[in-house]
């Protein structure tokens, strides 16, 4: 498990920023404090001297060392009251001159105790969000909101639905290395992109890198470093099929196919089955035509290397439209 290298590094270097500007902060409200009182300029360096005071008396020998660090930890206590006390005493508050950090827990270093602190969690996880090319499509399409009232229960498509969305969420909650491939295959609109889109977000919240993108987009990105017209965003994206945890290719079958696309799209399945990395796909295609339209080597691997997922039903979208 790891999340993308790129979002971690970011993260990280606005936590140092964060908590370089807080403790910067603090030293000019300091300033501000000990040109007014020199008292109080006084008492912040005898605190400094009870630190190595403290350490001495702690590794000290013979019978008093417990008299001696019980004698400066009273003489330190008695400093930060009168600190505390004389910044009143300026029309302050009493922490006005101490560091503010956004979050108590980690005071903004984003660890605790060597490790990862809740807030930097949740910023790496916000970071996963915006890099998974899933946009705002996370905010609606969740496991919760999938709606299985638009499959008819005589026919049996909402069991078969419901039994797709349990698998589903499962398969979230489970993801690792040894998760099974999987090809979602099923007509326009049955709800392959709600729940691929779901499971990427639960993923993404367990801590993993997934990348999400169409077929047609990822074929754009490999073009576009082809022919040596990329931007380094778009160079970097070839790399990202290929290194991130979990990969969900919207809508194979929809790209222009030419030995180009076959090309790539063969290197990223063989590479990503070689790495055991899990890679999710969804298409419109049936098997039939998924032969008539790739090369053997790619589709051995679609048939022979992906757990095939069916989604059945009336295209969800126009039922929408028409309630």
């Amino acid at each position: 498990m790891g999340y993308n290298q790129e979002n971690y590094r970011r993260v990280r270097l606005a936590y140092q920023t964060k908590f370089l500007k807080a403790e910067e902060a603090a030293d000019r409200r300091r300033d501000e404090l000990h040109a007014l009182s020199p008292a109080l300029a006084n008492i912040d360096r005898q605190l400094s001297a009870t630190g190595a005071e403290i350490a001495m008396a702690a590794i000290g020998a013979g019978e008093r060392w417990k008299e001696n660090l019980a004698a400066v930890e009273a003489k330190n206590l008695r400093l930060q009251a009168e600190r505390r006390a004389l910044i009143e005493s300026l029309g302050y508050p009493a922490d006005y001159a101490d560091p503010h950090y956004d979050c108590p827990h980690c005071h903004d270093t984003g660890f605790v105790d060597a490790k990862m602190c809740s807030c930097m969690r949740r910023e790496l996880i916000l970071a996963g969000y915006e890099s998974s090319g899933l946009g705002n499509l996370m905010r609606t399409q969740t496991f919760e909101s999938f709606d299985l009232s638009y499959y008819q229960k005589q026919n049996g498509d909402r069991a078969k639905m419901s039994r797709n969305l349990e698998l589903l969420r499962r398969y979230a909650e489970d993801f690792g290395k040894l998760s099974p491939n999987l090809l979602l295959v099923g007509d326009t609109g049955l709800g392959k992109t709600h729940l691929s889109t779901a499971l990427a977000r639960r993923v993404i919240d367990r801590g993993f890198d997934v990348y999400y993108t169409s077929a047609v987009g990822m074929f754009a990105d490999f073009e576009s470093v082809r022919f040596g017209q990329s931007t380094e965003e778009a160079a970097e994206n070839p790399r990202r099929y290929t290194t991130c945890d979990l990969l969900i290719l919207d809508d194979l079958g929809t790209e222009v196919t030419n030995q180009f696309t076959n090309s790539c799209l063969y290197t990223v399945l063989n590479n990503r089955i070689n790495l055991n990395r899990p890679t999710i796909i969804s298409t419109n295609l049936t098997a039939k035509e998924l032969r008539e339209r790739y090369s053997d080597r790619i589709t051995s691997r679609l048939i022979g290397e992906f757990l095939t997922m069916r989604f059945y039903g009336t295209d969800v979208r126009r039922q929408k439209l028409g309630r």
